[in-house]
Formats: structure tokens, C-alpha cells, sequence
């Protein structure tokens, strides 16, 4: 369906973290009422329900996802559909419900817990800033095949955490440096470089607003199963710890993160 230009540019202002969902509420605005394009009508009648019935769209939790799937040469391919199992778990956890109970009033978006999967440490979906946010991460490791001492893998490392200290013995790799992208291995023309552990980096507790902070990283890349288990035990001591609705990382200030144990988070 067509969107009029002011009707576009109406929905672009809105916060990206519900630009989404407003953008899917205007087109079945629009379909709804059998328009053939999608107005400033649409869009107004669609803000007046957000600001007067804010509580009907709020789910409990919200889960985003970057467009690398759509073919971002950027992305880390895990292999895991990772978003629709966390789907599921977040779901099983009710958690519109269970904020139903913490907080006086009706409820608002931002009581919503937030979730978001980027496939590499770019972070277009910005799990820096949710209350639980992964990266896609895939460790380079060196094989027993001959480096021609190219520096192609220099070259596409933004961090410079590649070395070639002695000639013809390969690449030393500055882990300190390295964001697990992967790039180095897709980049080495003769598999000197190959993709190793592959899994998800962690954040924990970012969030916007009034005292915003970006999320502690765990440390480690952990794989699909054990980040679901990770997501499981951070959403059950959000529910035992709770008091009157608060955000994951005002949780975790108060509380800390030995409930992670044996799980450790990263130095600040």
C-alpha cells in the first residue's frame, strides 16, 4: 500500500523503538477503513489510540531484530532462529500480567521488557539500550593452511586487532581488540583464517529515559541454547526482584549480577 509523503514522514519522527509496531497499527488503519493509500487520517487516528488507550497495545515485552537476514554482508549467520524461540519463552513468562501486578496505574510502553538480536557488533537494532540485548559473534581462528601474508585480513579489521609480527607465521589476533565479526575469516583468500566459536554476545540492563545506560556485557560468546537459558534466569529474578515495575537495569543496579553465577560480567 502507497503512503502520502507527509504520512511517511509523520511516521519516521515517531521513537524507533515502536516505529514498527506504529507503522503495522496505520497500514491496518488504512486497510481497515478499505483505503487505497494511507493518509495523515490514518496516522492521527492511529495516535489519538496510543495516546488515549495506551494500555490495549502494551504486550508484556517487545522483540526486535536488525535486517540482516534481508542479506546485510555484515551479518553473522548462526544458523539459529533465534528470535522466535525467545518469542516463545517470552511469552510463556506473561508478563503483561505479572507488570500488571507491580504497577499502580494503567500500563505504558515503556513497561514493556525489551529484547533485541543484532547479527553483527554494528548493533542496527541497538541492543546496547534494551534490557536485554544480543550480538551475533563468530571468533576468527587460524588453521594449518599457508598465509601468503596478503594483509587482506588487515585490511577489513576496523579495530585493528590483527598482526603480522613475523612474516610468514600467520596472523596474531589482539582478542582485547577483537568484536568477534567474523570478517577477517570471510576476507582471507586462502583459509589461513576460519570462522570458530560462533554464538551471541550478551548486554544486560540498557535502557533510555530520565537515567539512561547502556548495558554490561557478559563475558563469553554463548550459544543459542545457553543464551535461551541466560534470558530465562534474567526474566525470573526480574519477576522475584521487582517492586513497582522498574527497568531490568535499575534492577540490576540495586541487586548486581551474582544471579548470573557462574556467568561473569565484563569489567566497565
Amino acid at each position: 500500500m502507497q503512503w502520502d509523503k507527509d504520512a511517511e514522514l509523520a511516521v519516521a519522527k515517531v521513537p524507533f523503538f515502536v516505529r514498527k509496531r506504529v507503522q503495522k497499527r496505520v497500514e491496518t488503519e488504512a486497510e481497515q477503513s478499505g483505503a487505497a493509500r494511507i493518509t495523515m487520517d490514518h496516522v492521527a487516528a492511529c495516535r489519538q489510540r496510543y495516546l488515549h488507550k495506551q494500555e490495549d497495545e502494551v504486550q508484556g515485552f517487545t522483540i526486535e531484530s536488525c535486517f540482516g537476514h534481508s542479506g546485510c554482508p555484515n551479518r553473522i549467520d548462526t544458523g539459529e532462529n533465534l528470535v522466535e524461540q525467545l518469542e516463545t519463552l517470552l511469552r510463556a513468562h506473561k508478563l503483561k500480567e505479572f507488570m500488571h501486578s507491580r504497577v499502580s496505574g494503567k500500563l505504558k510502553l515503556h513497561h514493556e521488557f525489551r529484547v533485541t538480536l543484532a547479527d553483527c557488533p554494528n548493533g542496527c537494532s541497538r541492543p546496547q539500550i534494551v534490557d536485554i540485548g544480543l550480538i551475533s559473534a563468530c571468533l576468527p581462528v587460524p588453521t594449518e593452511l599457508p598465509c601468503s601474508d596478503c594483509g587482506v585480513c588487515l585490511d577489513v579489521c576496523r579495530e585493528e586487532g590483527i598482526a603480522f609480527p613475523v612474516s610468514g607465521k600467520g596472523p596474531q589476533f589482539d582478542w582485547q581488540r577483537c568484536l568477534a565479526c567474523g570478517q577477517c575469516a570471510k576476507a582471507c583468500p586462502t583459509g589461513a583464517i576460519a570462522q570458530g566459536l560462533t554464538g551471541y554476545r550478551i548486554l544486560l540492563g540498557g535502557k533510555l529515559g530520565r537515567h539512561p545506560q547502556l548495558g554490561q556485557e557478559l563475558s563469553g560468546i554463548f550459544s543459542a541454547q545457553t543464551t535461551l537459558e541466560i534470558v530465562d534466569t534474567c526474566l525470573i529474578h526480574f519477576k522475584a526482584e521487582n517492586r513497582r515495575g522498574e527497568r531490568f537495569g535499575e534492577l540490576l543496579n540495586r541487586t548486581g549480577g551474582e544471579f548470573l553465577s557462574p556467568y561473569t560480567l565484563k569489567p566497565a
